[in-house]
């Protein structure tokens, strides 16, 4: 996927491009404070953006839901499910290092919102693709039974990857066969999430399913036009799209963590 380097931080209605974290608004109601690490590719990174995803989901559940939050992006670039394995690198770390920090913050919810599989898919180009579906699983599994572990009473929210066209090649190869595989990786989602709820109920969870299925009826206007090896390729959200996207993590936190008490 497209290198990007930046990272998003806002604070009340102003945006600064930093790895910091940092408060969207204060309320003061008790039941409704939340610390929000999001985890994920380029497309949670949203290099390039106005607003990233995880500043328009943040944005979304404070003014619509009035929840207190403090969020950190620690989207990366071109990664896989590998790149965020404990012990394959930095990564990690910085992920149980962004928890840390929020937790300071305020006492509220601590939860991992989960956005993995587009570079899996891929059929060459990033770490370890094409990843299987199983293996696929076994990773995230392993992402999340380590999250557990470190931050007990956590919870955590697995997103269903979103759409790209069958065209994708960039400098990595993902084309008819790739978005086939991604496809594959839903039920291993949602397979794990009905794991966890006999080892850890009530806090593991599946996010949105909905985004995949807008973007591809709405990618010419919601998705980045770009050129590749194959002609035009969609694959990462416009300003419109993070947007978009934001909105429907949004409502999946809100609907999995304050709308209702079953897990999804």
């Amino acid at each position: 996927m497209i290198k990007y380097k930046l990272r998003i931080v806002c604070i009340v209605s102003m945006f600064l491009f930093t790895n910091a974290t940092y408060p969207v608004k204060q309320y003061n109601n008790q039941n409704k404070k939340l610390n929000i690490v999001f985890i994920g590719d380029s497309i949670t990174e949203g290099g390039g953006l106005e607003k990233p995803p995880p500043a328009t989901a943040s944005e979304f559940l404070t003014n619509e839901k009035a929840i207190d939050i403090h969020f950190s992006n620690q989207g990366h670039s071109g990664f896989t499910t590998l790149d965020f394995l404990p012990g394959s690198g930095d990564t990690f770390t910085a992920i149980q290092k962004a928890a840390d920090s929020l937790r300071k913050l305020n006492d509220g919810i601590l939860l991992f919102s989960i956005m993995i599989g587009t570079n899996d898919s891929a059929e060459e180009g990033p770490n370890g693709s094409p990843v299987s579906p199983a293996t696929y699983r076994q990773n995230l599994q392993t992402i999340i039974d380590s999250l557990l572990s470190d931050f007990p009473g956590s919870k955590i929210i697995i997103h269903h990857p979103t759409w790209y066209s069958p065209t994708t090649y960039n400098s990595s190869r993902y084309l008819a066969a790739g978005l086939k595989r991604l496809q594959s990786y839903f039920p291993e989602i949602d397979i794990l999430v009905t794991d966890y709820k006999t080892s850890h109920p009530g806090q593991v969870f599946t996010g949105d399913r909905d985004a995949f299925g807008f973007f591809k009826k709405n990618h010419a206007t919601h998705f980045v036009t770009e050129h590749g090896q194959r002609g035009v390729f969609y694959l990462h959200p416009n300003n419109k799209g993070a947007k978009a996207l934001g909105e429907f993590w949004g409502k999946a936190i809100w609907r999995t963590l304050y709308a209702s008490n079953k897990q999804r």
